[in-house]
């Protein structure tokens, strides 16, 4: 009798490893079954286009490595949104000056401009002014104007563009057209759509 339960003990502790596991395993199957699914990955924020702050009756300045003003903005009202990080200001005035210290100023019923003010969308009556150069040992440029409800200005690359009519006066000449594409840079200027053209005798 001792040696059948002898027998049956070492058959049980045989087992018992392969027992424990099968039991394991029925108890992971039925915890996937009764565990609900996991949530989905959390969705990314989405930056919504709300402004994150307002500034009224204000300017904003900015300097080259030297010290010197590069750029100076004001407005009546602004707003900065986040999303873009563009600030929408209404009644935005512009002074730009290049490296050579030539001044371009810029005036809009409302304009949007990134963070460092290089570039500026101008929109409702917006007008680019470009003063004449009139520096020794060099060939006169004249003073040149933009008009037009739309304006997209590039300061540091001097160059303006737009997709809708506009105005230009060069000296005492006038040109209109349906969009523009000036670069101040190379002295290219491209005049599309409409164009017409007055130009003043002995001023070229």
């Amino acid at each position: 009798m001792k040696a059948l339960l002898r027998e049956a003990w070492e058959r049980f502790l045989l087992y018992l490893p392969l027992i424990f596991m099968g039991t394991l395993a029925l108890l992971t199957y039925w915890l996937v079954r009764t565990t609900p699914p996991a949530a989905g990955p959390a969705a990314q924020r989405v930056e919504s286009h709300d402004p994150d702050y307002f500034m009224e009756g204000f300017s904003i300045k900015t300097y080259d490595a030297g010290g010197r003003i590069k750029s100076e903005v004001f407005g009546d009202k602004a707003r900065h949104y986040p999303d873009t990080l563009w600030l929408e200001i209404d009644g935005i005035r512009i002074r730009s000056f290049d490296d050579k210290g030539r001044l371009t100023t810029a005036t809009a019923k409302r304009g949007l401009t990134n963070e460092d003010g290089s570039e500026v969308q101008l929109i409702g009556n917006a007008v680019v002014v470009r003063e004449a150069e009139l520096t020794p040992g060099t060939k006169a440029s004249p003073r040149m104007e933009y008009r037009g409800e739309f304006l997209h200005a590039f300061m540091n690359e001097e160059r303006v563009r737009s997709s809708k009519p506009v105005e230009l006066l060069r000296g005492q000449d006038r040109f209109t057209a349906d969009s523009l594409d000036f670069d101040n840079v190379d002295q290219t200027l491209q005049l599309q759509g409409r164009v017409r053209g007055t130009l003043a005798p002995g001023t070229n």
